[in-house]
């Protein structure tokens, strides 16, 4: 007989794995499969471009269409500086907290899903149940979009209902703001300080493109927001750098600078149109920099694209969830989560989890066990209205 882990032993064993995004997944996913092939369950695994870490989706049940996804991701955040209390990759629980990187944001959750597919598989569900663990969720979303057109033209049974178990507290959220990012260099040209009209600064000029980053939240924090967007703290699409660096000294004009620049978009607002904005303001500061030296300009590549989630009218994934957990109220987020990708490739879609997202990224991250708890009991209730 296979060993049948408990969902907290299996959260154990998901938080052994140091999967920080910068480092492959494989091993997790290894045994992933490994622990579902175990139990009868097949699963298919989808490669990163360059093959150094992988998704996974597996499916057990009837071989019919309407059945339910558990979307979680397999990667977390770096501990590196940060001050812990005990070994973040090893489940330790104080006082009723269950510490360890990825308790929360999300290996708790994949725990939990994981158990319930080996738990479907033994009760025979009459209604299908998916499995779906994604890589690169914190760098950008990148993994999930390969992974769900692999379930849909590949012959996998179409679900209807997709639950993202990103840290809710177990609350039924039906929209988040969408996003996009890039990475920009500004090459300028060097010159002794002294005489800098003569060369190129790479960090005065990308100052203007922060600067027109402020007067643009300035403009979208005036405007009095739309339903939709009036339910989003804050209710306004934003932009933002949260990394610059460049420059050689204090007395050269910086010849580079790179800098992340992102926006987090409200759901009825085109994520395309604000980035042509984002590329008409790039050009005319790069049409200044080369009028002083044309050997100056400015690239930038996109690093994330994550499409909003939008509520849905009468979505059956949200009558599901709000008939499972007794949550009738209206929740939204203004971080973003793979639930817009499954949303658009057709799927109905809530997110829903456990633990705090206050948790996520921290330093002794933790989920309370009334929390766990919680998502255990809610993956009993959706194991009942499977069967």
């Amino acid at each position: 007989m296979p060993d049948v882990l408990t969902a907290r032993d299996l959260m154990a064993r998901l938080i052994a794995f140091p999967t920080v995004s910068s480092v492959s997944n494989l091993p997790l996913i290894d045994w992933v499969a490994d622990y579902l092939a175990s139990h009868g369950i097949d699963s298919v695994r989808v490669p990163s471009p360059c093959g150094d870490k992988a998704a996974l989706y597996a499916h057990t049940g009837p071989d019919v269409a309407g059945g339910v996804v558990l979307s979680g991701h397999t990667d977390v955040v770096p501990v590196d500086g940060q001050d812990w209390s005990s070994d973040p990759f090893v489940v330790e629980e104080r006082a009723g907290l269950i510490y360890g990187r990825g308790t929360c944001d999300m290996k708790g959750f994949d725990a939990l899903a994981i158990w319930a597919m080996v738990e479907a598989k033994r009760r025979g569900v009459t209604r299908p149940l998916q499995l779906a663990l994604s890589y690169d969720e914190e760098v950008g979303c990148v993994g999930a979009p390969v992974m769900i057109e692999h379930m849909v033209s590949h012959g996998l049974p179409r679900a209807e209902t997709v639950i993202v178990g990103e840290p809710s507290m177990m609350k039924v959220v039906t929209g988040h703001k969408g996003g996009t990012g890039f990475h920009v260099h500004f090459k300028g040209f060097e010159v002794h300080s002294s005489l800098m009209h003569e060369g190129v600064s790479a960090i005065l000029e990308a100052a203007k493109l922060l600067v027109w980053a402020n007067e643009m939240n300035a403009e979208n924090r005036a405007r009095t927001p739309g339903d939709l967007a009036a339910q989003f703290v804050p209710p306004w699409t934003t932009l933002h750098c949260g990394k610059i660096e460049g420059g050689t000294a204090h007395n050269i004009t910086a010849g580079d600078c790179h800098l992340g620049f992102d926006f987090r978009v409200v759901p009825g607002e085109d994520i395309a149109a604000w980035v042509k904005r984002f590329e008409i303001k790039v050009a005319e500061i790069e049409a200044e920099m080369q009028a002083v030296r044309p050997e100056a300009g400015i690239t930038y590549t996109p690093f994330f694209n994550v499409p909003p989630l939008t509520p849905e009218t009468n979505g059956a994934a949200e009558q599901l969830v709000r008939q499972l957990t007794g949550d009738n109220a209206s929740h939204v987020v203004s971080y973003g989560t793979e639930g817009g990708q499954f949303q658009e490739a057709g799927y109905s879609v809530v997110v829903c989890g456990p633990g705090d997202i206050a948790q996520a990224h921290q330093a002794d991250e933790f989920i309370s066990v009334e929390q766990f708890e919680a998502g255990e009991a809610f993956m009993g209730k959706l194991l009942t209205w499977l069967s």
